[in-house]
């Protein structure tokens, strides 16, 4: 895996193929259906951002990092790129904590700087979106229906708490905090012998030894505003490194066992299997 890099955008969000402004007069009869694979947009995703009140509960199912220039909180949910090990076929392993970055799907807010506002958009390129005979509405007559009025609060909850994780990073780097950090794996070859030494990331991280340099009244701070917590999150989900390279192995084996591993797939193991 290459180093942690905060997802590409280039014009739209992550996952989002035709972004659209809602309006009652073009998505009129609009919805959302069910669908076979409601995780499929996800699958081909190894990182997906995470704000700060996700911190307790995503500690339990994968790392947490932080990354870039930014250092743009990420939970890392595969090892080798484009492969999201919490999908399979379309469908998302309920037994793990799904970031709301994909929960908002097909919705998401669109920045209108001219006007100095969010606008509400929807995904029309969503296989669960359609204008026939959708299960739950956008609309009912001239009004947004309660499904949609629900979605329209998650994603203002959503924004708020990506404003309050980008000024608790922005802090977290003012008392610089951060590490930067590499895990590396080492498994065995066919033989029995150790394989070769492989790095599956860069990233940076809070330490305990640089928390333990604060002063009391900035400890008291952080207890109090809930960051200590977020970082004590960060630093116990650091622990599920070894299920993600389990989950790979055991995937890889399997592709192998099948004969459906791909190339790019191929690659991010290669050394571990020799």
């Amino acid at each position: 895996m290459a180093e942690a890099k905060v997802p590409a955008v280039s014009g739209n969000v992550m996952f989002y193929q035709n972004p659209q402004p809602l309006s009652q007069e073009k998505h009129a009869k609009f919805g959302v259906k069910q669908v076979a694979k409601p995780f499929e947009f996800m699958q081909d995703q190894h990182f997906l951002p995470l704000t700060a009140p996700e911190f307790g509960s995503a500690a339990a199912s994968f790392p947490i990092i932080f990354a870039g220039e930014e250092r743009t909180a990420l939970a890392v949910m595969g090892i080798r790129t484009g492969e999201n090990l919490f999908v399979k076929e379309g469908v998302y392993e309920q037994d793990f904590y799904m970031p709301a970055f994909a929960r908002r799907y097909p919705f998401v807010l669109a920045s209108d700087q001219p006007n100095d506002r969010f606008v509400v958009c929807v995904d029309e390129a969503a296989e669960c979106v359609t204008n026939k005979g959708p299960q739950q509405k956008f609309f009912d007559g001239t009004t947004t229906s309660a499904f949609t009025q629900e979605a329209f609060q998650f994603l203002q909850n959503f924004e708020r708490d990506r404003q309050a994780t980008q000024l608790m990073i922005k802090t977290f780097r003012d008392l610089d905090l951060f590490e930067q950090k590499e895990m590396n794996f080492q498994g065995q070859n066919a033989d029995g012998s150790p394989a070769e030494r492989q790095k599956i990331a860069d990233y940076f991280a809070i330490t305990e030894e640089r928390l333990k340099g604060l002063d009391a009244a900035k400890i008291k701070e952080f207890s109090d505003n809930g960051y200590l917590a977020v970082a004590h999150a960060h630093m116990i989900s650091l622990g599920n490194w070894q299920r993600l390279v389990n989950m790979t192995l055991r995937r890889s084996q399997a592709e192998q066992a099948s004969g459906k591993t791909t190339p790019a797939k191929k690659k991010g193991l290669a050394k571990k299997n020799k």
